[in-house]
């Protein structure tokens, strides 16, 4: 894996309440594809993976495009059946992530998990989570030859976009107890430590 560095904007914004993504959110075909990706985060691989959206150019998809466009201009895919798939898609996730509340008692435990930053080291040192390690090939191949299959592995990014298939890459390479963290850090400073600086990226505003 391998992740581009991108400039960031570190400032401390106002907590707000966080969406509540342990619960079954609401979709239908009015929803915008933003916010199909905040409330779904696994939605943009479920897509790809089935019916190829948003693989390419030609079937790329705007974050204001409603659900029903992007299905209507797809060859006219069934709503209801590509809402159906996104949720079962969602709640396979939902077993893989952790909350924010749950990952705070769990790093007070021993031993407490192993936290792997998705993150660029520009943002990791700006803040982390405490003991997080900055993941890379070579952290990688030293799990693979090193690390107790059984060990609590917790990976976390910004905003929980893409430590989902992170997770499912451990998991699928035998680290069964593999989780990533809902929200990200950012869910993680709002709800269990709100001490930790939130940030906003320069390409999120």
């Amino acid at each position: 894996m391998s992740f581009r560095v991108e400039e960031f904007i570190m400032t401390r914004i106002p907590l707000s309440p966080m969406a509540d993504t342990a619960t079954s959110p609401e979709i239908d075909g009015d929803i915008t594809m933003g916010e199909v990706l905040v409330r779904f985060p696994g939605a943009k691989r479920a897509l790809f993976a089935r019916y190829h959206i948003g693989g390419c150019q030609s079937c790329s998809y705007d974050d204001g495009e409603t659900l029903a466009q992007v299905c209507e201009r797809n060859d006219n895919l069934p709503v209801a059946e590509v809402v159906d798939h996104i949720l079962t898609a969602h709640e396979n996730d939902r077993r893989i992530l952790i909350e924010p509340l749950a990952l705070r008692e769990s790093l007070a435990g021993t031993p407490p998990p192993r936290l792997l930053d998705l993150r660029t080291r520009e943002e990791h040192e700006a803040v982390a989570l405490p003991g997080a390690e900055i993941f890379s090939n070579d952290l990688l191949q030293h799990l693979f030859g090193n690390e107790a299959k059984d060990r609590l592995i917790v990976l976390y990014d910004h905003k929980g976009d893409r430590s989902l298939d992170a997770a499912a890459y451990l998991i699928g390479h035998g680290f069964a107890n593999t989780r990533a963290l809902r929200g990200g850090i950012d869910a993680y400073a709002a709800e269990a430590d709100p001490a930790l600086a939130r940030y906003q990226l320069e390409f999120e505003e």
